[in-house]
């Protein structure tokens, strides 16, 4: 499923293609919404942004149009009379000035005005979006701090959407890499040294991956590991993906563990589990 900074950056394509434009035509797949595509021709596109996974077009007369890609949605932009070529299942197009955004796959999608969207019960429960909002370190300290996330441990409370909106698999092995934290660690276990540590990579590390287009390693590391002739999928991460490689900070074995039903990578070294 595409992570938090992969919706940003489609969200960004597709506000460059449609913002401040007119809508002449939109179509939608799903029958409650169809009957309403109609009154959306001849809004304008105000903008497009994001929730976590999910995202948010926005229109004039304040009407919002939800979707999630969920496992298997994607968004492809392409000329009014030259759709893509492909085998999905077509759910939503906008068009304007003979550009289109199409989406397919996908099957969360609804039409919702910006003052109810505090009720879907979807974005009702999300936690702050990295991206699209003002989030300081400090407040994703007092996050980690509350009483629902303290007592959790790291590898299962990265994934929930309720601490910070937009993580996922590759992100949280990212930020507990570049923490030095094990997964079983919980935040009520930390220093505030590294309680502050760990809120910084939250932050710091989905910006770089929304930055470089999915890249969460550094550049220096980056340049060791395609020295090594490691493939793309290996040498954008630190550790993510590199089971059985070596450590870029310390040189012993990255090792891979399933975490909540998913793989989670670590270097055994750098993150040891504290007493």
């Amino acid at each position: 499923m595409p992570e938090g900074p992969e919706i940003r950056r489609a969200a960004d394509k597709i506000e460059k293609q449609l913002r401040g434009k007119t809508l002449d035509d939109v179509w939608f797949a799903f029958p409650e919404l169809a009957k309403q595509a109609s009154s959306l021709i001849g809004i304008q596109v105000n903008a497009v942004d994001t929730w976590g996974k999910a995202m948010l077009i926005r229109f004039a007369d304040q009407r919002v149009l939800y979707s999630h890609n969920q496992l298997y949605g994607v968004w492809k932009l392409h000329s009014e009379d030259k759709p893509p070529s492909t085998k999905r299942s077509l759910r939503v197009r906008l068009t304007a000035e003979g550009r289109a955004a199409s989406l397919y796959s996908a099957s969360d999608v609804s039409l919702w005005h910006e003052n109810a969207l505090d009720s879907h019960p979807f974005l009702a429960r999300l936690g702050p979006d990295l991206l699209s909002q003002q989030v300081t370190s400090g407040d994703v300290q007092k996050r980690l701090h509350d009483p629902q996330f303290r007592r959790r441990s790291l590898g299962a409370l990265l994934l929930d959407q309720r601490l910070v909106a937009g993580l996922g698999n590759y992100l949280r092995t990212e930020i507990l890499f570049f923490s030095k934290l094990h997964p079983k660690m919980r935040p009520v276990d930390l220093t505030s040294v590294q309680l502050s540590l760990l809120a910084d990579s939250i932050i710091d590390i989905t910006h770089r991956a929304y930055r470089q287009a999915g890249v969460t390693n550094l550049d220096a590391w980056i340049e060791q590991a395609i020295a090594a002739k490691e493939p793309r999928r290996q040498w954008r991460f630190s550790a993510f993906e590199r089971a059985g490689l070596s450590c870029h900070r310390c040189g012993s074995i990255i090792e891979r563990m399933m975490v909540g039903s998913r793989r989670l990578y670590l270097c055994p070294c750098c993150q040891l589990l504290s007493p």
